[in-house]
């Protein structure tokens, strides 16, 4: 007779549809209330009575206090619980759009955009972690594509609908509206996403004792490893794409009026690398991030090179939108495979600081660029910037290999 065995089959976990989905409506409403100036600059300049580069200067001011809060204070809420942490950060955030639809003077919108700053920076110190607490490794790429679709959904979206709406009503009514969809977003997540249970203290379900020294996290080096690929590829991305507009219009000949349509066709575009993120390489980050740097590469060298040719520069143009919407789900995803679970909190606002140090230094690289060498230099130094990275990413999977075997 064969023994029957009374061990229950192990049943894979229920993937947690509405706790992403409530993380990826939070996200929307990050990045919308992040972003939004940019579409208001004339009515918010007209009606503060500063210029529309001082308005543009409310997104560097904004980031700015991102890449200085976030890492801080994420440690010094580390032991705070995550699900609360996040509910407050929406709150805050919608406070600080409210202060800024009522603000008198534009010193006082300032002020408020500062404080939804310090709020964006925790909430993506955090909220790429929560994703992978809610899921099992193997299925932490598909978690945070799903999470940054939200944030994919606010650029194609979120921004312009805001932008109407300021247009046709006033500036102050899109900021009001934000507010209220904050305290919606925060209703949305206490209800639908679930707790998760990150105790960066607690070893094998008990209470480390405090009175021991904490050994030293052997996966710090990798994750700053990755940390300074995604800020060599942004420092990249944004020396090129801040200067978009100009290519468009001058070497490729788009007409003026058509480049919003073109944009919004680059947006779909990477909404693509988005799905193929992470329905396609979720599980293998390593191979995902080779290919959709090699790929943004060649696309933006075709771009270069063929930039008089319309037909083929438009397929060079939504091919680098396909390859590098893959980049950020699979950076971060890289990211939580690299490091420990007890270190993911931290590692999330090292990536974010070091992802926000890529989009300030890019613009600031691409400017220089662009006075000493002329538009048409960008593209190569961005090519430049993607040899590096994909090299850092060797360098990274080795390191990961090594102390696997270790």
């Amino acid at each position: 007779m064969t023994a029957t065995s009374t061990t229950p089959a192990r049943v894979a976990p229920k993937f947690p549809w509405t706790g992403l989905i409530a993380l990826a409506a939070a996200t929307f409403l990050s990045v919308t209330s992040e972003m939004i100036p940019t579409g208001l600059l004339p009515d918010m300049s007209a009606s503060l009575g500063v210029s529309e580069a001082q308005i543009g200067l409310l997104v560097t001011v904004f980031a700015f206090t991102v890449v200085v809060t976030s890492t801080p204070l994420t440690a010094l809420t580390k032991r705070w619980p995550r699900h609360g942490l996040l509910i407050g950060i929406l709150v805050v955030l919608g406070i600080s759009n409210l202060l800024t639809a009522i603000a008198p003077s534009y010193g006082f919108v300032v002020g408020s955009r500062i404080l939804g700053g310090v709020a964006h920076g925790m909430f993506w110190s955090i909220v790429g972690a929560y994703a992978g607490h809610l899921v099992p490794k193997e299925q932490i790429g598909r978690a945070v594509s799903i999470t940054l679709g939200g944030g994919t959904l606010a650029f194609v979206f979120g921004v312009p609908l805001g932008t109407f709406a300021g247009h046709v009503f006033g500036w102050r009514l899109s900021f009001g509206l934000l507010a209220a969809l904050m305290a919606v977003g925060a209703l949305v997540v206490w209800k639908f996403l679930p707790a998760v249970e990150r105790d960066a203290d607690a070893v094998g379900g008990r209470r480390r004792d405090r009175s021991i020294p904490k050994p030293r996290d052997r996966t710090i080096s990798a994750v700053v490893m990755v940390c300074l690929i995604a800020a060599v590829t942004m420092v990249g991305h944004y020396a090129f794409y801040t200067f978009v507009v100009p290519f468009l219009t001058g070497p490729m000949g788009v007409p003026a009026g058509n480049v919003g349509a073109l944009l919004f066709l680059y947006g779909i575009a990477g909404a693509g690398g988005l799905l193929l993120a992470g329905s396609v390489f979720g599980p293998r980050p390593q191979l995902g991030l080779v290919l959709a740097l090699l790929v943004t590469g060649a696309a933006v060298a075709a771009l270069a090179l063929v930039s008089g040719q319309i037909v083929a520069a438009l397929i060079a143009f939504l091919l680098w939108g396909l390859a590098f919407g893959a980049l950020p789900p699979l950076l971060q995803t890289r990211l939580l495979h690299t490091s420990s679970a007890a270190f993911r909190d931290t590692a999330s606002a090292l990536y974010t600081t070091s992802f926000n140090v890529g989009i300030g230094g890019g613009a600031l690289v691409g400017s220089l660029i662009f006075d000493a060498g002329g538009l048409m230099l960008l593209p190569w130094c961005y090519v430049a910037l993607l040899v590096v990275s994909v090299v850092l990413v060797m360098v990274v999977g080795r390191m990961t290999r090594e102390r696997a075997a270790a």
